[in-house]
């Protein structure tokens, strides 16, 4: 592959990936600060803010029909054509979500437009994943298959980042101003950046896999049925593969910020600090585990990480309890930023390589989202149920890090590395 076409395609599968996670994670900073007051109103904030969460929740458990939709469309129509597809859908909805009339305004209509812009989101998110990661996976180079599938991943981190800055700038206005439209430019200002990364991809041909599954005539006619048919195995592998990678993110990334300011009375900024730190120092570390992957193997970093969270669980919640804001910073930094880096790294590649090319949308978006509907969006939940129903003990939170790395664990122990082969070699149109 050309230098000037390998660049182009990481460009474009990063680009892509971050626009969609500013956007999706843009809801959920802008759900605890605006949508709870403007669109969930309640004589009681905490109903509006549950509200509000809620609404956030949903679009984990409707990611999965994105994926199946998508990546139906992905493996019959090609990638490329899925990704503009995601893309625009996505951007079409946070727009919409800037232009809302408040429940102010046209009463119940405000709610159930935004949670239906909120499941479009989730739709489009759901696609979008195995699309990006493919891009990159499947121009990559043999030696460099672990570094290119690392790029997309790098889109959580940064569209995460993204989203607390620009809010972080938002905020700077006086209040007034920022609840009455304030609130509304990050929306609309993610039209421009849709816009910009359909362009990146516009450049960018079929993929070399997706080319050959058609010229050999291996299109699968129900890549969902075939799927479940042939690769039900791997899509389980999937399923209990990314729940380790998922479920501590939302803690280290999202319960951490209510459980340090409720439970151990740090400051929020201390609290989104801790997280910001750790999100650069991942984001950093990312490609440099997906390049080790290239060396060392997919499957031994991916050990290495899952072990190292099983590990850490205890320790991450002592070093929280020493309420010091330096040892907040700290033990954020080693979950987040640097245990939960090779996890990530190689999660996308691991699964590219144990799904053939003519369902290999389908199978790993299928694994990546359903992975993440049961342990991503339930996460901050389950770790504050547990903490209400052992007295504020984080000792059965720390056990349920464990467990997901247990489940991890025993969901990929079967799998072949497969870093020296051919992408292709397993369905013989390498």
């Amino acid at each position: 592959m050309e230098k000037g076409v390998s660049k182009r395609v990481l460009v474009a599968s990063l680009v892509g990936s971050s626009i969609e996670w500013f956007d999706y994670f843009l809801y959920g900073t802008v759900a605890a600060l605006v949508f709870n007051q403007l669109f969930f109103p309640s004589k009681d904030p905490t109903v509006g803010l549950l509200l509000s969460y809620s609404s956030f929740a949903l679009s984990f458990f409707i990611r999965p029909l994105g994926g199946i939709v998508f990546s139906h469309i992905g493996d019959k129509i090609g990638r490329k054509k899925t990704l503009v597809l995601t893309l625009s859908l996505m951007g079409i909805a946070t727009a919409g979500m800037g232009l809302l009339p408040t429940y102010e305004m046209i009463g119940i209509w405000a709610p159930v437009l935004l949670i239906l812009l909120r499941l479009v989101q989730g739709i489009g998110l759901g696609g979008e994943w195995g699309g990006a990661l493919l891009l990159a996976v499947e121009y990559a180079p043999k030696e460099k298959r672990g570094l290119f599938g690392s790029i997309p991943q790098m889109g959580v981190t940064i569209g995460l980042l993204l989203g607390t800055f620009v809010m972080s700038l938002m905020t700077l206005m006086p209040d007034e101003t920022f609840m009455s439209w304030g609130w509304r430019i990050p929306f609309l200002l993610s039209a421009l950046l849709v816009v910009f990364g359909l362009w990146v991809r516009h450049g960018i041909d079929e993929t070399p896999s997706f080319k050959k599954v058609k010229e050999t005539g291996q299109v699968a006619k129900v890549p969902l049925v075939e799927t479940l048919r042939t690769q039900w195995k791997e899509v389980l592998i999937a399923i209990g593969g990314k729940v380790v990678e998922t479920a501590p993110f939302y803690i280290f990334g999202t319960f951490i910020v209510s459980y340090a300011t409720t439970n151990l009375g740090f400051s929020k900024t201390a609290a989104l600090n801790a997280v910001t730190v750790a999100t650069i120092v991942t984001t950093i570390l990312i490609p440099l585990m997906g390049k080790w992957s290239d060396r060392y193997g997919r499957k031994p970093l991916y050990i290495a990480g899952t072990v190292g969270m099983m590990i850490y669980a205890f320790p991450y919640f002592w070093l929280l309890q020493q309420k010091s804001v330096a040892l907040l910073i700290i033990a954020t930094v080693i979950g987040l930023g640097i245990i939960w880096a090779p996890i990530t790294a190689v999660l996308g590649t691991m699964f590219s390589e144990i799904f053939p090319s003519n369902v290999r949308y389908t199978g790993i978006s299928l694994g990546y989202q359903i992975g993440a509907a049961l342990a991503g969006g339930t996460a901050p939940l389950i770790a504050t149920a547990l903490l209400a129903a052992y007295g504020n003990s984080y000792v059965p939170v720390a056990l349920y890090i464990v467990l997901v790395s247990l489940i991890s664990l025993a969901a990929v122990w079967s799998v072949r590395d497969r870093k020296h082969e051919e992408l292709d070699e397993q369905d013989g149109i390498a």
